[in-house]
């Protein structure tokens, strides 16, 4: 690595604990990686959602765009700060979450919405501005965009799932599907 390449990897093994992951790629251009990171750390660390929600919109993202490293990097996390296992098991298996509460249901189909439908409905919106306010919506759109690059990232590189874990998608193998996608009409 050349100088700057080291500054960077220095900065963020010193924040994240090392250099893995889509950072090994990102890495090759330092000036989008310094970026890619800083957004990354703001919507992972610093937006206005909690971090339950800051979880769930990476975990969506990650299987919006099967990207098994990120969602086995991050899946402990997401439980851990309050997603519900049934949730993370439905996500995982393209089908419909449900929550217990209000604001994590409407959270979750704002994001299903932007992720799948490419729109958000009025309804959908207007309940989501209502429980969260604008700011945590635009962080959202945020955290959504830096968790898509970050699954796009990690499935054009081929960067390899963590050896002690297993494929998290039963549809997903390698850097393909094995079957073709499930029926996500909505009921």
């Amino acid at each position: 690595m050349d100088p700057r390449q080291q500054e960077l990897a220095a900065r963020i093994a010193g924040r994240r604990g090392a250099v893995r992951g889509p950072f090994r790629v990102w890495l090759h251009s330092a000036e989008m990686c310094e970026r890619a990171e800083s957004l990354g750390a703001f919507a992972r660390f610093d937006c206005s959602l909690p971090p339950h929600l800051r979880e769930l919109t990476l975990l969506m993202a990650a299987r919006n765009w099967d990207a098994q490293y990120s969602w086995n990097a991050h899946v402990h996390q997401a439980v851990e700060a309050g997603i519900p296992e049934a949730a993370v098991k439905a996500i995982a298996e393209k089908r419909e979450a449900v929550f217990d509460n209000d604001a994590d249901q409407v959270f979750y189909q704002f994001c299903r919405e932007v992720l799948e439908d490419h729109f958000v409905g009025d309804e959908t919106f207007a309940a989501a501005l209502a429980h969260f306010g604008a700011k945590s919506l635009v962080d959202t759109i945020g955290a959504l965009g830096n968790f898509t690059m970050l699954g796009m990232c990690l499935n054009t590189f081929q960067v390899d799932l963590q050896p002690d874990r297993e494929p998290p998608f039963p549809d997903v193998r390698g850097y393909g599907r094995t079957a073709p996608d499930t029926d996500r009409s909505r009921p």
